[in-house]
């Protein structure tokens, strides 16, 4: 498509987000019907990405409080940080006067419910798919009264992830296994990680029907012999039992990103671009790969 059908493209886009109109409702990820009489300016987060997106869309200043895993950008450090969402500081989510706290829909469920019966308000969801990501963005954008700001970043964002997925087309396809942790759970091929892995040149070795973050068996790994290995310690892998016959771990194509790559390869945020970056260069170390 001619670039210059794709930047009025973007200017339509922005010309469409106008201001949020208060009292708004939105539905989050669990069903619940979640309601804003304003523009909230006291704002707790207790997940990286939506801390990170925050700040991304110009509302980081509304941040009171944020999990203890948030710790990007730089400026997070000055924020309280209470507890995260298996272990809540509930009391200093209360004390801080939130007039809207943001987590998860699954493992903070029961943290939901008891800042709702304290009288906050609560909106519960996260993104698992690629395209999540952008959703989420968005109506992190409607609420906080951020929606221009959330769609010149989706635009920006998504132009960058093409640029770089065009540096590996052409480019012979990787066999791949994204480990999330080493009991094992894997990143499946419609997970956010899983098309980032396919957007650098790689094919998961996992079938989506096993779910986006699946518990897998230690055979399925062993038998499919990925080319790579993303997550895991070579020296780790090497130990595991018939591991050493994986073409990955005979060739030493295992790779445990550094910590900051693992945020980023981890979190459905802002930073996508980063984490697509890291995943090249770990699938396609002779791609020309736009610095950042």
């Amino acid at each position: 498509m001619p670039r210059f059908t794709l930047s009025l493209i973007a200017v339509s886009l922005l010309s469409t987000a106008a201001a949020t109109a208060y009292p708004i409702t939105v539905t989050d990820d669990t069903g619940r019907r979640v309601t804003l009489a304003r523009e909230p300016m006291r704002i707790v987060a207790m997940l990286p990405s939506h801390t990170e997106t925050l700040f991304a869309i110009g509302a980081g200043g509304k941040l009171v409080g944020v999990d203890v895993y948030s710790n990007y950008p730089a400026a997070v450090a000055k924020i309280s940080k209470v507890g995260s969402g298996f272990e809540p500081n509930i009391e200093a989510i209360v004390a801080l006067r939130p007039d809207l706290v943001l987590v998860d829909e699954g493992s903070s469920s029961r943290l939901a419910e008891k800042l709702i019966a304290a009288g906050l308000t609560v909106y519960g969801g996260s993104a698992q798919t690629y395209n999540e990501v952008f959703g989420k963005i968005a109506v992190l954008g409607k609420l906080t009264n951020r929606e221009t700001n959330a769609t010149r970043l989706i635009t920006s964002l998504r132009s960058e992830l093409n640029t770089l997925q065009a540096s590996v087309a052409g480019l012979p396809k990787v066999s791949t296994y994204f480990e999330v942790d080493p009991t094992p759970y894997a990143a499946g091929p419609g997970s956010f990680i899983g098309a980032l892995v396919s957007k650098a040149g790689g094919v998961n070795i996992l079938s989506a029907s096993l779910g986006d973050f699946p518990k897998i068996s230690p055979e399925l790994v062993v038998g499919a012999s990925p080319q790579v290995i993303v997550g895991a310690d070579l020296a780790d892998v090497k130990a595991r039992s018939g591991w050493n016959t994986i073409r990955a771990v005979s060739t030493g194509r295992v790779y445990k990103p550094t910590s900051e790559q693992g945020d980023t390869l981890s979190r459905p945020g802002p930073r996508l671009p980063d984490a697509l970056r890291a995943l090249i260069r770990f699938l396609h170390p002779e791609a020309k790969v736009a610095a950042k």
